[in-house]
């Protein structure tokens, strides 16, 4: 019976404590006994003031702490007053007992703020460019928070943390480009700021799921995460050109629509200066549109590169102060239909750049020097490795692959647009198949060669310059080499050095076939720093075709010398025994002087000439032409002029036609010593004429004539007693 009763009694305890704490917990205990002795505490410990009205005795179950709450209280903090729900005070049990009321924390659950009233607030917070923010930028929202204050034994302030809701947030970044309908949470304490569920707008970017950590400790740093959707027309890009005209990127891009994910971290010093940062990107490019800001010309592109398209471009992005990653795969166009894979993996490091790309590409691309064209929509594979560290650019691997043909070139560097060296090039096409290494001397060896465009390299000036660093001894041979006129040159060996990008050294032999040769030789004087070319060829016309002056040349034997010092030449070009047909030139000026070879001409059979003399001086910018003397059985020729830097070429001369010269040569008494007299002069005619002009579109202007200079005539007379 007695143990009954003490169980009893037991349960009716345990009944009774747990109504006395659901009661202490809930409605709690109401008392002002200790309204002084906390008005005092938190005006003595925080310099803040407070207004109690009704208190009670509560209980925290959670933590098990004892508290005193009030509600509607009125606190004012720094002569600012806050708006809050409820304060709670936890006090130190044992400092009740004792009457010396110790308070160890204090909770604060604000009312909603409008944002409005930061500007008030933001004098309790710290550091000042965050406040400075506060003040200028925040331009909406309302804030909700639960502050809670800790305290040390001695009453002075410990830690506090802060957690909360921002909504319906505006913020002015800069320049008018405003973060709109921001909401989020947040937590805060001393040493750390947290922001988490940010969601919110930026004109054409959507941010969602955001976090923020700012961490105080030593200046702050700043670490973030969150996804973003970006939907970017010419219209929103050309405001963000406007509101930052520094930076080009904003100029390129003309369209962009993607998601992203992102990571950002940024170190701040104590003086709030940007320390160092990371940034990295991760998404998917839907759709994206690039417009360089110079269309992009490439030599062996026929047309400029406008406009870039992308399309399902997948990406990686790495940013940080002295370093840039990329790896992106997906598809481009350059005319926004059709799309072509590509891969690209990029490394930016201080002043060194790495690249890897590989892409397929169905444009115009074509090589002049080895006469190679690519079908435009014939799909070609593309695969370069380059690093270019300080200007020097390395070509690890360059392979370029369309159907059987293929261009692999190793190991090439390249500094200010000059070639430094090279490892091996490989080229298989159509027409050439031949391999270039670069070892102790550069040998050139294969089984066949297009040569049909050889002589406009030789001639481009950008191309010259570009060699210049490359000093070698170099060897030749090709079996079959396809010159310009579908003329072929067989078993052709080359043995010489180069220096500074310019032969100084050439031995070499050629077959044309049917008893035909090419043979080229130079020397160089090291006493006098001057270089003796000569070039004898069977066949002159190959060798001529880049000249338009010698269009329709037919026939003929060639020989070229030129002797070289520095940048100034003397050239000296001799044909025999040639033909000119179909030449427009000559057609329009031999019909405006009504001379019988224009009857030859148009029939096709072309008029011949014993010999044809040129004789040039030549530097870097200018070039004169002292004198251009054609002799033939019906028309002779005597010429002078010059071509400038800029292409014009001025030519000015005599023609007559080869009777009116045999009868003056006739009647000259004494070879050599020329004295016209007046009965040979009488009746006498030919032509004087001009032509200037640029590159295909010379003009020319004639002037009949009844006399002919002795200059032009001793010229014949002279070439007679040679030939006799």
């Amino acid at each position: 019976m007695v143990k009954k009763i003490i169980l009893n009694l037991f349960f009716l305890l345990i009944f009774a404590v747990i109504i006395f704490f659901a009661f202490l917990s809930t409605i709690g205990i109401e008392t002002n006994r200790f309204n002084k002795v906390i008005i005092d505490k938190i005006a003595e410990t925080n310099n803040i003031d407070v207004d109690l009205k009704t208190i009670k005795f509560k209980l925290d179950l959670k933590d098990l702490s004892l508290y005193l709450e009030t509600n509607k209280p009125v606190i004012v903090y720094k002569k600012i007053a806050i708006p809050s729900n409820d304060v709670k005070v936890y006090l130190d049990f044992l400092s009740l007992i004792k009457t010396n009321l110790k308070i160890q924390k204090i909770s604060i659950d604000f009312e909603e703020i409008d944002i409005k009233q930061i500007n008030k607030l933001s004098k309790i917070i710290k550091p000042s460019n965050f406040k400075s923010f506060l003040n200028n930028k925040v331009l909406e929202g309302k804030l909700t928070a639960v502050i809670e204050i800790f305290l040390n034994n001695e009453g002075g302030f410990k830690n506090y943390i802060a957690r909360g809701k921002i909504k319906s947030l505006k913020v002015n970044l800069f320049r008018d480009l405003k973060f709109s309908e921001v909401n989020l949470d947040f937590f805060a304490d001393k040493d750390d700021i947290i922001f988490k569920n940010i969601f919110g707008n930026v004109e054409g970017i959507v941010i969602s799921n955001g976090d923020v950590k700012l961490n105080l400790e030593n200046g702050i740093k700043l670490t973030s995460n969150f996804e973003s959707k970006i939907n970017f027309n010419e219209t929103i890009l050309k405001k963000y050109s406007e509101k930052l005209p520094k930076y080009d990127f904003t100029k390129k891009i003309k369209l962009l629509n993607g998601n992203f994910s992102n990571d950002l971290s940024i170190n701040f010093d104590t003086t709030y200066k940007i320390k160092n940062f990371n940034y990295r990107a991760l998404g998917k490019v839907d759709k994206g549109k690039i417009n360089p800001l110079k269309n992009i010309k490439l030599n062996f592109l026929n047309n400029e590169i406008e406009e870039i398209f992308f399309s399902n471009l997948k990406f990686d992005v790495k940013f940080s102060p002295k370093k840039y990653n990329l790896i992106a795969n997906g598809e481009y166009s350059f005319n926004d239909k059709d799309y072509l894979k590509f891969d690209l993996e990029n490394v930016t490091n201080n002043d060194s750049l790495s690249m890897k790309i590989n892409l397929d590409y169905k444009n115009d691309f074509q090589i002049d020097f080895i006469n190679y064209k690519k079908p435009k929509n014939a799909l070609a594979k593309l695969f370069i490795d380059l690093k270019n560290k300080n200007g020097l650019l390395n070509i690890n691997n360059f392979n370029f692959t369309e159907g059987k043909n293929s261009i692999k070139i190793n190991g090439l560097s390249v500094k200010n647009n000059k070639l430094l060296n090279f490892k091996k090039v490989e080229v298989l096409t159509s027409n050439n198949n031949f391999v270039i290494e670069n070892k102790k001397k550069i040998t050139i060896k294969g089984n066949n060669f297009d040569a049909t465009n050889l002589s406009k390299s030789f001639n481009d000036q950008t191309e010259t310059e570009m060699l210049k660093n490359l000093n070698s001894k170099i060897e030749i041979d090709f079996k079959n080499i396809i010159v310009p006129m579908s003329e072929k040159l067989k078993n052709f060996k080359l043995i010489g050095e180069i220096e500074k990008g310019k032969f100084v050294k050439i031995s070499s032999k050629g077959d044309y076939g049917g008893n035909n040769f090419l043979d080229i030789s130079m020397k160089k004087d090291k006493t006098t720093n001057k270089n003796f070319l000569e070039i004898y060829s069977d066949l002159a016309r190959p060798l001529l075709s880049e000249y338009s002056f010698f269009s329709g040349l037919s026939g003929g034997k060639l020989l070229f010398t030129s002797l070289i010092q520095n940048e100034k030449s003397n050239l000296n070009l001799k044909i025999e025994n040639f033909k000119v047909i179909n030449a427009p030139g000559l057609i329009k000026l031999l019909s405006l002087a009504d001379l019988g070879g224009l009857e030859d001409l148009a029939k096709g059979e072309g008029l011949s000439f014993d010999i044809l003399e040129i004789k040039i001086e030549k530097n870097k910018k200018y070039l004169k032409i002292n004198e251009i003397l054609a002799l033939g059985p019906s028309v002779s020729i005597l010429m002078e002029g010059y071509q400038d830097e800029e292409g014009i070429t001025s030519l000015r001369g005599t023609l007559v036609p080869a009777k009116t010269l045999n009868k003056i040569i006739s009647k000259i008494p004494v070879i050599g010593n020329i004295i016209i007299p007046k009965e040979v002069g009488e009746g006498l005619f030919g032509i004087s004429f001009k032509m200037k002009g640029p590159k295909g579109e010379i003009k020319t202007t004639i002037n009949p004539i009844r006399t002919l200079t002795p200059r032009f005539i001793q010229k014949i007379v002279d070439r007679n007693k040679k030939s006799k």
